[in-house]
């Protein structure tokens, strides 16, 4: 009975958030369509981070505007879905390859409907029907597999990136693209990967998250590049530059990471 009242109670504490959230219009949901008065902070908002973390200039999700309080999309596959709104970029899934890693509930759904001729869905950790086992470290699919691979805030939790990204090289066709979304901190030239950062605390105070074993540096472009990859960075300010960054709960200081295979475009 404690049990089925306190969810009762967190159920109606959703209900009157979204209630309230419904009177203002100063935020719009790409991915549901609804506007509202506030995007939910991701824990205590960017304000809770490490100095450490604000004096590195670290860069990635959106904390302040993170969640929708409606569908619960996040800021990183609502900003993914702006820029391939924007690059007409859907229209090229249509009729393709595509391994989409640790695949996010909306952006997964919005790839289906375009009518993928292949579309596997993979994580290390799979919790939902459809999502088969795939370590980025050892993808189980032959070499040039793909024509597009997505792999969304994956990397930092990887210990042997390097080759992850090898892989990911690997099983993308000649021609192929990834999108290789990966938080980064724009103030540090060098990765920050130590191993007496290893505990929950020390790794949220210089990591960003708990379940993070990095903290990548500019170096992280060359180590795309060393993969093989041919890397673009595309700034939101200049990809949509009418797109009100705040309103739409994206961070416009994280570009996007749009590579292709054996430098073809």
């Amino acid at each position: 009975m404690e049990y089925q009242a306190k969810q009762e109670k967190v159920g109606a504490l959703r209900r009157m958030r979204r209630f309230v959230n419904g009177l203002g219009r100063a935020r719009h949901c790409c991915v549901c369509g609804r506007s509202f008065f506030r995007f939910s902070r991701f824990r205590g908002g960017w304000k809770s981070f490490s100095p450490y973390l604000h004096n590195v200039k670290w860069t990635g999700s959106d904390f302040d505007n993170f969640w929708c309080p409606f569908c619960r999309s996040h800021d990183r596959e609502r900003h993914l879905m702006l820029y391939f709104d924007r690059l007409g970029i859907w229209e090229k899934l249509a009729g393709a390859a595509i391994l989409h890693l640790a695949p996010e509930k909306h952006l997964a759904g919005r790839i289906e409907a375009c009518r993928p001729a292949r579309y596997v869905k993979g994580d290390l950790f799979p919790s939902r029907e459809g999502v088969e086992r795939v370590d980025v470290t050892q993808i189980p699919y032959a070499a040039a597999s793909f024509d597009w691979v997505i792999c969304n805030h994956v990397l930092e939790h990887v210990p042997d990136d390097v080759q992850a990204l090898r892989e990911l090289w690997r099983v993308l066709r000649p021609g192929g693209h990834a999108i290789l979304q990966t938080p980064f901190a724009s103030g540090l030239e060098k990765s920050l990967e130590d191993p007496e950062i290893a505990d929950d605390e020390k790794r949220i105070e210089f990591y960003g998250q708990e379940d993070h074993v990095r903290l990548y540096g500019r170096d992280l472009f060359d180590r795309i590049r060393g993969a093989g990859f041919q890397l673009t960075l595309m700034k939101h300010a200049e990809c949509l530059p009418a797109m009100d960054a705040r309103r739409y709960g994206v961070n416009p200081d994280e570009p996007l990471f749009l590579c292709c295979r054996d430098g073809v475009s």
